[in-house]
């Protein structure tokens, strides 16, 4: 049997690695309530994490994500506007120093770019973020892409949002 054709066409259903290993899913979901106790303790607001979760999930693709945290962020008071110029947030002058050193810190750990690379970012955030703030971003960032990875693994699919009259015309 050909197995390059049948990995490119599979007949089974997704398997999904949080429902299938429940233990290993409850301790991932420990560490991020962790990482976020610890961006409350270092003054990280919510509307802010929810922003590094909307941009980590774009760098890494996960619709899943993407989906449940554009709504978190909208819930936590963040503008369409800032989400919709997200992946340019360097382009524009909607985001604050803090934010930009978060963004900055949040792309240079999530797609490790080269030492120098790497040296630049790190130096930027460390310029607006103190101690504390950085490890809580850091750890931000370790986690949710550690559930990005979860949900592309598993395929978790993105349901179609019942609308409402008005948005049907």
């Amino acid at each position: 049997m050909d197995q390059t054709r049948e990995a490119a066409h599979p007949t089974t259903q997704h398997i999904f690695i949080d429902k299938e290993s429940p233990s290993v899913w409850r301790a991932l979901n420990g560490l991020g309530l962790k990482a976020r106790e610890a961006a409350d303790e270092a003054g990280i607001s919510r509307a802010l994490t929810e922003l590094l979760n909307v941009r980590i999930s774009q760098i890494n693709g996960c619709a899943y994500c993407l989906n449940m945290h554009v709504a978190d962020a909208l819930k936590k008071g963040e503008t369409t506007q800032r989400l919709a110029v997200l992946a340019a947030w360097r382009d524009t002058a909607l985001f604050t120093e803090k934010e930009r050193a978060a963004l900055a810190l949040a792309e240079s750990i999530t797609t490790l770019p080269d030492a120098h690379t790497r040296d630049r970012e790190d130096g930027y955030a460390r310029q607006h973020l103190n101690a504390a703030e950085y490890s809580a971003v850091s750890w931000l960032v370790i986690t949710m892409n550690a559930f990005n990875r979860v949900s592309i693994t598993s395929q978790h699919p993105v349901r179609r949002e019942a609308r409402d009259e008005s948005e049907a015309r």
